[in-house]
Parts: structure tokens; C-alpha cells; sequence
């Protein structure tokens, strides 16, 4: 038969049963605190895997917008610039033009070549409206002029249009900021023909300018098909 435990035997019993508990307490805290460094490790990974990506994300978002702002400032500086050119080039041709409305006047003042011109101008009306009767207005300085060169202007219409006569009816009728030259109306004055110094120069830098530009400027780079 087993008898009683003594006091001694208990109290190395108890020990021993506090060791086994303390024991199996401590390698309980020992996997709970080997689960936690895991779960922080896996945690803290994600965490900074995470901030990594948006780090990457804003980084790119922010080269994008500075590309985007960089390639903004290259335009417009590139277009500020072409628009220096091309007002730059304006201007020189303006320069040009408003050289040859000034060499009008040396035209005018030669009453040879200006008559001949005006009976040219004259004549080409004549032939452009084709009608009986023509008026033909001028500068109040150029009447005599023109009057004298329609004369010429009808022998040379009659002699083009096998023998067509016309009457032409000379008339002070330009301002007197015209540069000259001559205006003819026919057919009650439905018909009309601006030979006048001002319109054929303007006619002439509209025909002439892309001429001019190419021989000023050369070829356009931004311009891929040609005429």
C-alpha cells in the first residue's frame, strides 16, 4: 500500500510541478514570441514593399509631370522664337513693299514712261470690259496725261479688235493719296477694271510673295508638299 506523502516529499512534488509549468509556460512564450517576430517580419515586409511601390509610383508620377512641363517649356519657347522669326520676317518684307509704294512716286515722275504705262493700263481695261463706252478715272494732276495716252490706247484697241471703236471718258475721279495709274468703269459701271498704281503693286506682292519668301528665307521646314 502506498502511504502519505510527508511535508518534504510534498513540497518537492509542488517544485517539481511549478519547474514542469514554468517550463511549458516559457516555451509557450518562446513560440508566441517566435510567431509574433514572423508575423512583424511578414507585416513590416508588406509595409515596405507597399511604401516602396508608391515611392516608385510618385517618382514616376513626378518624372512624368516634369517631362511633360519640360517638353511644355520647349514648345513654347520654340514658338515664342518661331514667332520672333516670323515677326521679324514680316516686318522686312513690309520693309520691301512699302520701298517699292515709295518708288511709285520716281514711276510718276517721269511723264515718258508714266504715259506710256498709263496708255498700257488703258488699253488692257479696254480689252478686259469689251463695251462701247468706258470711263476712265485719274489723278487730277494725271488728267491731261491720261487723255493723251487713252487716244493712243483706242487706236491700239480698234487695231486689236479689228477696227472695234470705243469712246472713252477721262475724268478726275482718284484720291489724292493714289499712287496713280487708272480706273475704268463700264456698262453704267457694273463693270469695272482697277489698273490703278496702288491695286497692280498690291496684286503684285500677292502673286510674288511666295517667290519672295523663298528667295529671302529658302524653303520652308514646316511645310512638306509644295505646288
Amino acid at each position: 500500500m502506498s502511504r502519505p506523502m510527508n511535508d518534504d516529499e510534498v513540497l518537492s512534488e509542488m517544485k517539481k510541478m511549478v519547474a514542469f509549468i514554468k517550463q511549458e509556460a516559457m516555451e509557450k512564450a518562446r513560440e508566441i514570441q517566435v510567431k509574433a517576430d514572423e508575423e512583424f517580419s511578414i507585416e513590416k515586409a508588406k509595409i515596405v514593399r507597399q511604401e516602396a511601390i508608391n515611392i516608385d509610383a510618385q517618382h514616376e508620377k513626378k518624372t512624368k509631370q516634369a517631362e511633360v512641363s519640360q517638353r511644355i517649356a520647349q514648345s513654347t519657347a520654340t514658338n515664342k522664337s518661331r514667332l520672333r522669326i516670323l515677326q521679324a520676317r514680316e516686318a522686312h518684307l513690309q520693309t520691301l513693299f512699302d520701298r517699292a509704294r515709295a518708288s511709285l512716286a520716281s514711276l510718276t515722275s517721269d511723264p515718258s514712261a508714266y504715259s506710256t504705262l498709263l496708255r498700257d493700263l488703258i488699253l488692257q481695261g479696254l480689252l478686259r470690259i469689251m463695251e462701247p463706252s468706258v470711263t476712265v478715272s485719274a489723278r487730277v494732276q494725271d488728267v491731261q496725261l491720261v487723255q493723251d495716252a487713252a487716244k493712243d490706247a483706242q487706236s491700239l484697241y480698234a487695231e486689236k479688235t479689228g477696227g472695234k471703236e470705243v469712246e472713252v471718258d477721262v475724268k478726275e475721279g482718284l484720291g489724292k493719296d493714289s499712287a496713280g495709274g487708272v480706273l475704268l468703269a463700264g456698262l453704267g459701271g457694273r463693270i469695272k477694271v482697277d489698273n490703278t498704281l496702288d491695286e497692280r503693286l498690291r496684286l503684285l506682292e500677292e502673286q510674288m510673295l511666295p517667290e519672295i519668301r523663298m528667295d529671302l528665307f529658302g524653303p520652308n521646314e514646316n511645310r512638306k508638299f509644295y505646288t
